[in-house]
């Protein structure tokens, strides 16, 4: 049998013998396309390559790119598991021309590759083409020999492919596979072209045209190629199967599943097999490219992926948590293929099960409650909007996760409805869609990348250079001449560092022979690489001037600081709190340091005071800091950390500070890193952690500072102790004994304080059995009680109770606005009087409701002015 690994690996090095560059698959969340979710096909990452706005290193290219379709557009989750070729994550197997090659090479290419490398019967394929495409039809004629009736024209929007209203286009032409006459089904364009019988497995895109807004197509000077064979499926016709579940990938991590849970893939299991085997990926890879659960956007579909997975989980009845332990089996299925699958797996790991525990705490009183709404419904019917929009806003049951579960009893749920729910109450705080974010000028910034090349960036070295204005924008439109205005400009080269990775861009001055002037506010890379300087114009300049771009030495400096001490605070972090510990997003400017990490729970204060420690003991090594330039592939071959979800180039920036420490051979901290850093670790000075706090589910935030802002921040916390100790007048080491006596005193007399409030409240005497009346032949001991909060109730009532012997103690409680019910029934009375029962007659009269058992029940309310009314009532309910 031929393995996945191995299909992917021909297909890769059969393009490379051609001619190909063999590119590495871009992340899921896609760099040079703020609208799309997820990268969803192989073409993502060239997408500028084709439309002009980059020339491309190479002019053709290969790949296997990772791809998830589950939200947007392109959603198959609700099919997931349940249909033989569905998946969220699967791989897309491409091959590319820009410009140099074109319909015949592409045939050519992929008719030897299924024919003669995979060995594909040739009288099991046929393909079709755009209807008018005649040069396709013949050049299948002449390459492949086939005939007229196995080269079908197809005449809708299916085979013409156009990457937008305007823009590149063409014809498209796929090649199919017939599975055989068992199997339902008929060819593309027939009636019955739904079935399974004839499978696509290659789409060939030839990039032909260029329509523009009145739908005219021009052809283009340089024609293209855009090709995308889903490998899951192909890998299924080589391994002679019909159904993708079955290939050699699935069947292994259905396997490990089966053993974790111990349930069998056979019947309804299955499907939560197949379920669990595909979210395991998608949601992996997610990871791995930056993604963390979240309530909004990109996040929040990975949680709805997490929870469909982890619900079939509970179906199969898992125990504890299943998925951080598929972890391992994945990586050893794909790890080979996709290195930070190797690299994050602590972090999958801690992740999927903080997620599936937080699950399964709100699973038991959602699905009680889905059970509940739908107990009189059956096939056919309908769950309503706003039961659905509960389970969802309550107990964090997505609407696709609904419907799935009640899918096996034919019940549909109504959408409108939920749509309406989430609209009325949570307007756009927590839905569930995606930002694209103002791209308004990105065309002229890819216009500038494409006339004048990247913006050469010599901050590593210098704080001044002189460049001229290359690209001048005020109000977001190109300008030849500014004045006294906000303006965002280019220069060929810069000192200026540009805000990527975390650092922020750097701040400065401007100046020009005429004496006017630019205060630099902010520094942003656009078009991947072009360093685009913002900050206020005074006086005038024009396009072509030269520029003197002097950095703000001191902002510099403190920046370096605190870049140079996050990236040991994250080796520390790491090696106190466990290597599931990886950076989820940080911001390092010249103030402070905002540095956030994957972690479950609170840091508590005696690890944060090791990673100080920890920190500051290499910032005292005083070691020299080294920076050398590598592949990405060698570098972290060599130990260094590289950061989920950051887009490396072919050439990286590897960093080391520190000497090593715990035996450990290597440099305390080497990561990939582009940004400005300090010539040595002394020169940090000293680190300081201010704040640590929860900012998402499964991730802290520690806030830091260095150097002399580290210094004046211990100088306030020591001013503080100064001034309660000359408050308490004891010395500043006796500061902490003295306010824990302090603090014991208080407690003994709030405790003597609240006996002497419920002696008065009970008439001086503290009360007793012989002031109890008699109501329908039961002792009842009560009163409307002045100036006594709801938490002195209970130990009350139990006073009470013990005095009364036999019979019923009930208290209405009075404290300013607040007013609380309680009631208390003797143990041989029970079962006549219901406590409960008692307190809730009480409670209605001042506007509550409350419970408890059948012996003793509290309630709260908010009308302390009907207290003796809420008696009258407990009374008459006896």
């Amino acid at each position: 049998m031929t393995s996945l690994r191995d299909i992917r690996q021909q297909f890769l090095n059969f393009f490379e013998e051609q001619g190909h560059t063999v590119a590495a698959s871009s992340p899921l969340v896609p760099n040079n396309d703020p609208t799309l979710l997820f990268t969803n096909a192989g073409m993502v990452q060239f997408k500028d390559y084709f439309t002009g706005g980059q020339t491309p290193p190479y002019p053709r290219a290969v790949t296997s790119q990772k791809c998830v379709r589950a939200g947007g557009k392109h959603n198959d989750l609700d099919n997931v598991g349940y249909t033989a070729r569905h998946h969220t994550f699967f791989e897309m197997l491409g091959n590319f021309s820009f410009g140099d090659y074109f319909k015949e090479n592409a045939i050519e290419h992929a008719w030897n590759l299924v024919t003669k490398d995979f060995g594909l019967d040739k009288d099991k394929l046929l393909v079709t083409v755009y209807h008018t495409d005649d040069e396709a039809f013949d050049l299948w004629k002449k390459i492949a020999g086939l005939s007229d009736e196995r080269i079908i024209r197809i005449a809708t929007s299916d085979n013409f492919w156009a990457m937008g209203d305007t823009g590149p286009c063409g014809p498209c032409s796929e090649i199919f596979y017939d599975h055989g006459s068992d199997i339902p089904g008929g060819p593309p364009g027939s009636p019955d072209e739904d079935g399974d019988r004839f499978i696509e497995i290659w789409n060939l895109v030839f990039m032909q045209f260029e329509r523009s807004k009145d739908g005219t197509q021009t052809p283009l000077p340089k024609p293209s190629i855009d090709t995308g064979m889903g490998l899951e499926r192909t890998a299924a016709i080589l391994q002679g199967k019909h159904d993708n579940y079955d290939i050699d990938l699935f069947q292994n991590l259905i396997g490990a599943s089966v053993e974790l849970t111990g349930v069998k893939a056979e019947g309804e299991a299955k499907f939560s097999h197949r379920v669990i085997a595909d979210h395991l990926r998608s949601c992996s890879f997610l990871m791995a490219d930056g993604v963390t659960p979240s309530n909004e956007g990109r996040g929040y579909v990975l949680r709805r992926i997490m929870r469909r997975a982890m619900r079939h989980a509970h179906i199969l009845g898992a125990k504890d948590p299943l998925m951080h332990r598929l972890v391992p089996s994945l990586i050893s299925e794909m790890g080979d293929a996709y290195a930070e699958l190797g690299r994050a797996k602590a972090s999958f790991e801690a992740t999927f099960e903080q997620e599936e525990e937080r699950f399964r705490r709100t699973l038991g009183r959602g699905t009680a409650l889905l059970e509940e709404a739908t107990a009189e419904l059956g096939d056919g019917d309908t769950l309503d909007g706003e039961t659905a929009f509960k389970l969802y806003d309550t107990y964090g049951f997505p609407l696709d996760l609904t419907q799935d579960a009640l899918r096996a009893k034919g019940i549909e749920v109504d959408k409108d409805g939920f749509d309406a729910a989430m609209a009325q109450q949570k307007e756009d705080s927590r839905a569930a869609g995606f930002k694209s974010g103002d791209v308004g000028t990105d065309d002229i910034w890819l216009a500038a990348r494409e006339a004048s090349g990247p913006t050469e960036f010599t901050g590593y070295e210098d704080l001044f250079v002189t460049s001229p204005v290359q690209t001048l924008v005020v109000e977001g439109e190109v300008a030849n001449s500014a004045s006294d205005t906000d303006v965002m400009f280019v220069t060929p080269a810069t000192p200026f560092y540009a805000e990527s990775g975390g650092q922020a861009g750097d701040k400065g001055v401007v100046s020009f022979e005429n004496g006017a002037q630019i205060v630099v506010k902010d520094v942003v890379k656009k078009a991947g690489d072009l360093h685009v300087h913002i900050g206020s114009l005074t006086g005038e300049i024009s396009r072509g001037d030269v520029a003197y771009l002097t950095v703000n030495s001191d902002n510099r400096k403190r920046t370096m600081a605190n870049h140079s001490a996050t990236h040991i605070m994250h080796e520390a972090l790491r090696r106190i709190l466990g290597e599931h510990v990886t950076q989820k997003g940080q911001m390092v400017d010249g103030e402070r340091i905002r540095f956030d990490i994957s972690h479950g729970s609170a840091i508590t204060r005696e690890e944060l005071a090791k990673v100080e420690d920890q920190v500051n003991q290499v910032i005292l090594q005083n070691a020299e800091a080294s920076t050398e330039l590598m592949n990405p592939e060698a570098a972290m071959a060599a130990g260094a950390m590289a950061l989920f979800g950051e887009k490396y180039g072919d050439e990286v920036r590897v960093l080391s500070l520190g000497d090593p420490i715990d035996e450990d051979p290597k440099a305390y901290s080497v990561e990939l890193c582009g940004g400005t850093h300090v010539d040595r670790t002394g020169d940090i000075a000293l680190f300081k952690i201010v704040s640590e706090g929860a900012v998402a589910a499964g991730i802290r935030r520690v806030e830091a500072v260095t150097g002399e802002a580290a210094r004046q921040h211990l100088e306030t916390q020591a001013g503080y102790t100064r001034a309660a100790a000359d408050k308490l007048k004891a010395k500043p080491e006796d500061v902490p004994a003295r306010i824990e006596a302090l603090i014991a005193d208080r407690k003994k007399l709030e405790k003597e304080l609240s006996e002497t409030k419920k002696a008065l409240a009970l008439g001086g005497s503290g009360g007793s059995a012989a002031k109890a009346e008699e109501i329908n032949g039961v002792k009842f001991m009560g009163g409307v009680l002045e100036g006594v909060s709801g938490k002195d109730l209970r130990a009350m009532l139990n006073d009470q109770l013990s005095a009364i012997g036999s019979g019923i103690v009930g208290f209405v409680a009075k404290d300013g606005a607040k007013v609380a019910v309680a009631v208390a029934v003797t143990d041989d009375l029970i079962g006549k009087y219901n406590a409960a029962t008692l307190v809730n007659a009480g409670a209605e009269k001042v506007g509550g409701r409350g419970g408890g058992k059948p012996g003793m029940a509290q309630a709260g309310g908010s009308q302390p002015e009907n207290a003796d009314e809420a008696l009258a009532a407990i009374k008459a309910s006896i």
